[in-house]
């Protein structure tokens, strides 16, 4: 056996699992918009040693969700409703393209598991926003490998993270996010669209999706105190 294979195989398991939990602290806005952290609490944080945890911090600055301040630390991005709006017009061609992608690329195997994943959230009483997120993190992830490409991936997940993280505000925070039922409704017509086989249908109910995300925006915008994408911009009152 290669023992530095093994050692490196351990050391990037280590570092994606470092990567998985820092998102997810993101996602859950468990570290605030706008915070500042040193590697040491984010080590604390995790439960992982210094070296996956700045391998990670590196990737998630790649992938502007972090800001990294060197000999000073990292911080974490604030929510940018503006730069969201751009970046979900990008995110529709994107999302298009790729469901469209796998309506016709997925395997049986595949499309199995697609038609798994439907008919749980078809059949859930009621799901929390975690809950939600671990099957959007899933469905996502189904997707792109049902295309085949992996530059898709590198190019999309930053993405989703992004706004996996304004879901989780918009249905934390706001009346109107109360209910996941549209959110559910939608990702439901995805994955039916995609085993359709029918890319123009995929391609329908992508927009559909990205267009629910949109509506978002303003009521975040307009409901929610400042402080909550950027943590920096906090007002206490004298």
């Amino acid at each position: 056996m290669d023992m530095s294979n093994k050692t490196s195989n351990a050391g990037q398991n280590l570092l994606d699992l470092a990567y998985d939990k820092l998102e997810e602290l993101i996602v859950t806005c468990e570290l605030k918009p706008g915070s500042h952290l040193r590697i040491q609490d984010l080590q604390t944080m995790t439960g992982f040693n210094r070296m996956p945890v700045y391998q990670a911090t590196t990737r998630l600055a790649a992938d502007t969700l972090m800001i990294i301040h060197p000999r000073q630390g990292v911080q974490i991005s604030p929510i940018d409703l503006s730069r969201a709006s751009l970046l979900l017009d990008l995110r529709r061609d994107l999302e298009r393209f790729v469901i469209s992608l796998a309506s016709q690329r997925a395997s049986d195997a595949q499309r199995r598991q697609f038609r798994h994943i439907a008919n749980l959230l078809k059949t859930s009483e009621s799901l929390t926003i975690s809950e939600f997120n671990a099957y959007d993190s899933k469905i996502d992830q189904m997707v792109l490998s049902a295309c085949g490409e992996p530059f898709l991936q590198y190019t999309l997940r930053p993405l989703h993270t992004i706004f996996r993280r304004i879901g989780w505000v918009y249905h934390s925070y706001t009346a109107g996010g109360e209910s996941l039922d549209s959110t559910v409704e939608g990702h439901i017509a995805v994955l039916d669209a995609i085993l359709s086989g029918k890319p123009e249908q995929a391609a329908l109910a992508s927009d559909k999706l990205i267009d629910f995300v949109k509506d978002m925006l303003p009521v975040l915008s307009d409901e929610l105190p400042p402080s909550v994408f950027d943590v920096r911009m906090e007002f206490k009152q004298p």
